[in-house]
């Protein structure tokens, strides 16, 4: 067996970043035992449509329509290059997923077939990089738990985007990522990191940011989850810290953000000068 503990990744189908990159990565240092691959429904993405537009009202909901059309028209042509750039140096470094990885697809994490798989293969340690709250008989499944790489700082930046709010709202120290273990609430179990690197907001995408603030830290990573494999993790206290959930991007808030980095951007250049 490789490295200190049999590991599982939930994914999407569609994120080849996690599905080819970080299952390699595990491969590196821990006993990759399988993949839980999503595919969803069209269905659960009305359900989450439905659920946004009940926390933010239609007319708020209309703001986070107008960025998936402008991120489709101007964004997403260059962050799909880059991604796929991205994923040839990971296969570089990693190398490329071992064909032999045991592997199921399914509608849901929680799905029966789900559970089904991790009780077969019993795993040390889950990592999920899914958008679906896990069902508590999912995330104990794992002997020492579940975690996520959540893309925002906990807990002010819970629930969705952590790192677009927290650039928007110019509040540019808290843009990074928490490695935190699962716990039946959105967001609020053990933490155990934060991590961050040198963004650069000009030329980034909210989603490039989001990616890079976890693959920037892969080093730091692979030693915090070894440490929690072998029991050895200390978690940080939170309490007392502020918390609030999120969601979708809005266009108004996005280019308000740009607008307020451009303008930063050229006051620290002339004060250079």
């Amino acid at each position: 067996m490789r490295g200190t503990g049999k590991t599982v990744l939930i994914c999407h189908h569609d994120a080849p970043l996690d599905r080819g990159g970080l299952a390699s990565w595990l491969t590196t240092f821990t006993e990759l035992a399988g993949l839980v691959i999503i595919r969803e429904p069209k269905a659960r993405l009305r359900k989450r449509i439905a659920r946004e537009v009940n926390r933010v009202g239609v007319l708020r909901f209309c703001d986070v329509l107008l960025f998936q059309l402008y991120y489709r028209v101007f964004l997403a042509s260059s962050d799909g290059m880059w991604q796929e750039a991205t994923l040839r140096n990971l296969e570089k470094r990693y190398g490329e997923l071992p064909s032999d990885i045991p592997l199921v697809e399914t509608s849901s994490p929680n799905s029966p077939e789900s559970e089904a798989f991790l009780k077969s293969v019993e795993p040390d340690l889950i990592i999920a990089r899914c958008k679906s709250i896990l069902n508590k008989r999912i995330f104990t499944k794992a002997r020492v738990g579940t975690f996520v790489m959540h893309p925002g700082i906990c807990p002010a930046y819970r629930n969705a985007h952590g790192c677009f709010w927290a650039l928007a709202n110019r509040d540019t120290g808290n843009v990074g990522m928490t490695l935190l273990k699962i716990d039946e609430g959105v967001d609020t179990g053990p933490v155990y990191g934060f991590y961050r690197y040198d963004y650069n907001e000009l030329t980034e995408s909210h989603v490039v940011i989001q990616n890079r603030v976890v693959l920037e830290n892969l080093d730091s990573l692979q030693a915090k989850l070894t440490e929690i494999l072998t029991g050895k993790a200390a978690t940080i206290d939170t309490r007392g810290s502020k918390s609030q959930t999120w969601g979708q991007p809005w266009l108004s808030k996005y280019l308000r953000w740009k607008r307020a980095a451009r303008e930063e951007h050229l006051k620290d250049r002339n004060n250079i000068v």
